[in-house]
């Protein structure tokens, strides 16, 4: 049985690296933790290539004519209502590929175990035709809590997610809560 891996670009891998040292969540949940710093542009890129990579994994296709490639960005929230005016955001990129409807068990699992492989926590998975959607994966990398999504849609349609922890803009001074 050939093993499916989900592997970044070199590109992608020094993005994620950047992500992970860049002052990343300290084990501590303290509010004024040194955040992660990426721009917009590079948090999208970076983003950009984790969904790639999941399309490649899932063996599935990005058609431009249902792709429907989205950022969403939000300003941060804390865990008790607060917000800063430094410029602080969180990203959540997604795209649509297609692949045959009765791949998609097996390509959502494959995604699983690679990101297990990689460290990664698996918050939610099902693979059940009874459910809707019926293939579903949640996962979390613990240590620099980018979350990772796949699922099911309307016919041959998989919808794959990254989303970010709270990034800080390079260059701005992070206020402190």
């Amino acid at each position: 049985m050939a093993r499916s891996t989900l592997v970044l670009s070199s590109g992608a891998a020094a993005l994620a690296l950047t992500l992970l040292l860049g002052g990343c969540v300290s084990g501590k949940k303290e509010a004024n933790a040194p955040l992660p710093r990426m721009s917009r542009e590079k948090a999208e890129e970076w983003a950009r290539h984790w969904t790639d990579s999941m399309t490649r994994t899932a063996k599935a296709t990005v058609d431009p004519r249902t792709a429907r490639r989205q950022a969403d960005y939000t300003n941060c929230v804390g865990r008790n209502g607060e917000s800063a005016d430094d410029g602080r955001f969180t990203l959540s990129y997604s795209v649509r590929a297609t692949l045959p409807r009765p791949q998609h068990a097996d390509a959502v699992r494959a995604l699983r175990d690679a990101l297990k492989s990689q460290g990664f926590e698996i918050q939610g998975y099902r693979s059940d035709p009874g459910k809707d959607p019926a293939n579903l994966l949640d996962a979390q990398h613990p240590r620099d809590r980018h979350s990772i999504s796949a699922e099911d849609l309307d016919g041959d349609l998989l919808l794959f997610v990254v989303s970010t922890p709270c990034l800080l803009p390079p260059g701005v001074e992070q206020q402190q809560l």
